[in-house]
């Protein structure tokens, strides 16, 4: 009787060159998990190169940001004040940037308050305001000081390329809640906007 040849489950290994010394063969799973492994390699390089750092949506070609305080058109003065440190804490908790003084730094972040609107969309039988809704509109822009160059091409543009950036902010004086804290929250979403703006856009 003929032996019975038996198929083995193993993967063929891949033919290697005899000349010398016999590596260990290679099998197709090794090669592809090696191929895999420098494709890895070759795209983070290709995005190093471009500015961009892998898992990071900041472009590493700037260091610094210099934030003056804001302008305020409104005739409503202090939020320009709140909203500037605001958008500093943001700056230094979100992104790689630090903040310097502008004859030392690689951009400047300048903005204006527009408008300050409050309205009342709910009242009680007695037209006592049940709800108030406050919204801050300003205009925001990103330059590179080093070479003069608008950096932030994010959200809608206006005159003179600036960003239009709108925080809006509801509170109920029956419940206890203040003008104070809607202006926090007003100004909290705007200063949030504002650094997302100046991610680099994929």
């Amino acid at each position: 009787m003929r032996p019975v040849r038996r198929h083995s489950n193993k993967e063929s290994p891949v033919p290697v060159s005899v000349n010398g010394p016999s590596p260990t063969p290679l099998t197709r799973r090794h090669l592809l998990a090696r191929c895999g492994i420098l494709l890895a390699a070759s795209t983070g390089s290709v995005l190093s190169g471009c500015g961009y750092t892998v898992g990071s949506p900041y472009s590493t070609d700037v260091r610094t940001v210099h934030v003056p305080t804001f302008e305020n058109n409104d005739f409503r003065r202090g939020i320009e004040l709140q909203l500037t440190e605001a958008v500093q804490k943001q700056i230094q908790l979100r992104t790689p940037y630090r903040l310097a003084k502008e004859p030392g730094a690689d951009t400047r972040l300048t903005g204006r308050i527009i408008g300050i609107d409050k309205r009342v969309p709910n009242q009680n039988q007695y037209d006592d305001p049940r709800e108030l809704e406050l919204t801050i509109g300003m205009e925001v822009k990103w330059e590179d000081l080093r070479t003069g160059q608008i950096i932030n091409q994010q959200t809608i543009p206006l005159a003179g390329n600036m960003a239009h950036l709108i925080g809006t902010s509801t509170f109920a004086p029956e419940a206890g809640q203040s003008l104070a804290t809607s202006t926090h929250e007003a100004v909290t979403q705007l200063a949030r906007q504002i650094v997302g703006m100046m991610e680099v856009p994929w």
